[in-house]
């Protein structure tokens, strides 16, 4: 019956993991968008941000309403730090989206994951074994193909990308942490309120008024974000982060479809088979858990 229960974990583990990286890719993709100017003036990436955690907030308003959470004993030094470093990693992440292609940042940004797994051994006394780190390592091996040496990856928006994977892979681990000791509704709900704070702070030093459809695009990203934010959690809270992590991967073939379908962004031959490495990666680590049952 354990081993039943553990197998089904796992799989809904995988499935909530990837239905949350094809909204982390569409909140990429509308920033882009409002980045790029196609309608109106663009948006500065800390107004970006300011709408995804406002909006993720709001959207969080109807059930704070009916399930009233409770937050005594939050761990609010914690909250604080990780709130910090996904602010910081999703302002970086918008903005390389908006200065370069949609795939090429993700990919860079989305080296996280191996951040985040090689954290969690010191930060959460994980243990990685070779399958891990060799399913990891075909991954990383992919989104190194994905920025292709030559391409337009290659320039100083790349450094903000890589930023994002610094913040957002520390920001993982303090999330599992939180997922250890807090439910998952207040761990949403104290990240998006302190998020909010902190975020709309900052984008009154360059805020200007967005057009209704560039109001409609941020609030497409934070709900999507906090639709992602709770599938995320829930993956963690069933699963090592060493383990799920990794499948993020799967966010950069979510880019490169929507980066392809709207901007017109053909994959090349690059792109594919970074693709095909990424999903490698990312099956191998799965199989191999299920295998250990």
């Amino acid at each position: 019956m354990n081993r039943t229960r553990r197998a089904g974990d796992v799989a809904a583990a995988v499935g909530m993991m990837v239905l949350a990286c094809a909204l982390v890719a569409g909140t990429t993709l509308f920033a882009k968008m409002l980045g790029r100017a196609l309608d109106g003036a663009p948006i500065h990436p800390l107004q970006v941000s300011a709408g995804r955690y406002f909006f993720a907030l709001l959207a969080l308003v109807p059930i704070i309403l009916w399930r009233r959470p409770r937050f005594a004993g939050t761990a609010w030094g914690n909250h604080l730090a990780r709130v910090a470093a996904g602010w910081s990693g999703v302002t970086c992440l918008f903005a390389a989206s908006a200065l370069m292609r949609l795939a090429d940042a993700t990919a860079i940004s989305f080296l996280n994951p191996i951040v985040a797994m090689v954290l969690a051994i010191p930060l959460l006394g994980e243990s990685v074994g070779r399958w891990r780190w060799g399913a990891a390592t075909i991954a990383l091996a992919g989104a190194l193909v994905l920025t292709n040496p030559g391409s337009d990856a290659f320039q100083p928006a790349a450094l903000i990308a890589l930023a994002a994977a610094l913040f957002i892979g520390l920001e993982v681990v303090l999330v599992k942490k939180l997922t250890n000791r807090e439910p998952t509704l207040r761990i949403l709900v104290v990240g998006n309120f302190l998020g909010t704070v902190l975020s709309v702070a900052a984008a009154g030093f360059v805020w200007r008024q967005p057009s209704a459809s560039q109001w409609a695009l941020l609030a497409a990203i934070g709900i999507a974000m906090v639709a992602a934010q709770a599938l995320f959690l829930e993956a963690l809270r069933r699963g090592d982060a060493s383990f799920i992590v990794p499948l993020f991967y799967t966010t950069l073939v979510f880019a490169g479809l929507y980066d392809f379908a709207v901007f017109g962004e053909k994959p090349g031959i690059y792109s594919l088979a970074g693709s095909v490495l990424i999903v490698t990666g990312a099956v191998a680590i799965a199989w191999r858990e299920r295998l250990r049952g």
